[in-house]
């Protein structure tokens, strides 16, 4: 008879292949064990600055030369150093200010692209080919190569519409809705192309007007990509430092707080790096919860659009 306990040994170190075959370790990781270990690695790669973030924020030093790998003492100095009554830094000012900005931008941002990739997905009209290419021709180039030319067009504006001028959020929000129209559009409009048009048919003949179509039928299937959207734009908006830098400069009580908290550190980075990591933590958790609550459409609003356009 076979030695049952020795086949029990072997079968307990070797690893199963993808043909059903039992191998050794040595075979299994140069087939797939590497992938693992690559990936593992990334993934630190990528998680350890999110880590030494917060670290940061809780080290009771509230120093970057004297911040451990593991903070000695874990206090929550840094936060009350940074929402002091005091109010320096204004840092709550900073908090509502980019709130607004970003919601505003978010929510334009999807209602002019939703209306302008319907009109490229479902209308035929002369120069649609090449308006498709000229956005996303100008999208190739970011918005801080026109920082410049942005800063002396709104210098300008300021002197007739003040509230249109430097130092104002509302000019700022004005700003991003051009610079973000162009590769949204792009992905809603792929989106859209893959809403059967057997349904603007049957709206068509039960009577609907094309905005009908549109308002009744297009967007609430387009939910998910118009979430994804609203979600892309409001990472970039808070996080965005160049322009709000360029147009907000010498108007303290419109930082965005980007802005704040970058001013803030670099007039004394090693001391000021508590409480910088602190506020990162506090702006990140308007991103962390719209993806708690729309976590089910983002899946489905990146990879709907993928097959046509």
């Amino acid at each position: 008879m076979p030695d049952t306990g020795a086949t029990k040994a072997v079968d307990e170190s070797a690893f199963q292949g993808r043909s059903g075959t039992q191998r050794g370790f040595g075979g299994w990781f140069i087939d797939t064990g590497w992938r693992h270990l690559v990936a593992f690695a990334a993934l630190l790669f990528a998680l350890f600055p999110v880590y030494w973030v917060v670290m940061g924020a809780f080290d009771s030093s509230g120093s970057l030369a004297t911040q451990d790998l593991v903070p000695q003492e874990v206090s929550l100095d840094n936060f009350r150093a940074l929402l002091s009554d005091d109010g320096h830094p204004p840092f709550w000012t900073w908090f509502w200010n980019s709130m607004k900005v970003c919601l505003v931008t978010s929510t334009g941002t999807v209602l002019l692209c939703a209306s302008a990739a319907y009109a490229f997905s479902r209308m035929r009209f002369r120069g649609r080919r090449s308006g498709l290419m000229g956005i996303l021709f100008i999208q190739m180039f970011p918005n801080s190569v026109a920082v410049v030319a942005i800063f002396l067009i709104l210098q300008r504006i300021g002197d007739v519409f003040p509230a249109l001028g430097l130092g104002q959020l509302s000019s700022l929000v004005l700003v991003y809705l051009g610079g973000a129209i162009g590769i949204q559009t792009w992905l809603i409009k792929g989106f859209y192309d893959s809403i059967p048009h057997e349904l603007d048919e049957s709206a068509k003949v039960d009577g609907a007007t094309p905005f009908q179509i549109f308002y009744k039928v297009i967007l609430p299937l387009a939910v998910p990509i118009l979430v994804v959207v609203f979600l892309l734009q409001f990472i970039v908006t808070i996080n965005e430092l160049i322009l709000a830098e360029a147009l907000l400069r010498g108007s303290e009580g419109n930082q965005t707080l980007a802005l704040g908290l970058s001013a803030y550190v670099n007039a004394g980075f090693d001391s000021r790096w508590g409480p910088f990591a602190a506020g990162s933590l506090i702006a990140a958790v308007p991103v962390l919860l719209i993806f708690y609550f729309a976590q089910r459409y983002i899946v489905s609003g990146l990879t709907a659009g993928a097959v046509k356009g």
